[in-house]
């Protein structure tokens, strides 16, 4: 019950201030459900503030939302060209229950390669139950093409954590490239495919998930 209202809260205080609504329908071997994203990136005069909010309908059994995570993330310019300051949290709930806890902190370098930007964040990373601190590496992308109407967009994130059943610790890659057609200023059709090694539990080597999404745009930032 606890996972259904917290997922209910989110759904409705995110709703009104997100900037995009992403449905997404991923069809593999053994995975087979809907995703929804709720998305904000917001600039202002002291550095920007991002969030997302993904929801999955996924648990046999299940009706509504079976997982959440979200993340937020804010970044204060300093007064050194292309760096700031960022502070970020990430969070979840589970139909099992919670699904982690993890504060991060660290710098942001805005990477400027003429024909794609692609800002870097070098992070302090502390997770719920983690015996040590970790760190993380992060980098997004986003490049117009075709006048706007085609996006490739994305991150990488690389992160070390403690490894199950181990004294050890190993490290995660998680990437989400994007491409979308933009049918018009708010509707986009698209998807994504999330490559990973060490991020599903359970599973072995490198996975690659394919989605086929739509977008509606609430704000233009084409």
């Amino acid at each position: 019950m606890f996972h259904r209202i917290v997922s209910l809260i989110l759904l409705l205080s995110t709703f009104t201030a997100a900037q995009n609504f992403q449905i997404h329908y991923e069809a593999s071997e053994d995975r087979e459900f809907f995703v929804t994203t709720l998305e904000m990136f917001k600039p202002d005069q002291y550095g920007s503030t991002f969030w997302f909010v993904d929801m999955e309908y996924a648990a046999p059994g299940v009706r509504g939302v079976s997982l959440s995570y979200w993340e937020i993330a804010r970044a204060f310019t300093l007064p050194i060209n292309n760096l700031s300051a960022t502070i970020q949290y990430n969070d979840g709930v589970a139909n099992f229950g919670s699904i982690g806890q993890a504060w991060l902190a660290g710098i942001n370098y805005y990477l400027d390669l003429g024909f794609i930007a692609m800002p870097i964040d070098i992070l302090y990373r502390a997770s719920q139950g983690a015996d040590s601190p970790d760190f993380q590496l992060t980098t997004t992308w986003f490049v117009p093409l075709m006048d706007g109407n085609i996006e490739l967009s994305g991150f990488i994130d690389l992160w070390s954590q403690d490894e199950f059943g181990s004294d050890e610790k190993q490290m995660v890659i998680l990437t989400e490239p994007q491409i979308w057609y933009n049918a018009n200023e708010h509707l986009s059709i698209g998807g994504e495919v999330e490559i990973s090694n060490n991020f599903v539990f359970g599973a072995d080597g490198v996975q690659a998930l394919p989605t086929i999404g739509l977008r509606w745009t609430f704000l233009n930032y084409i």
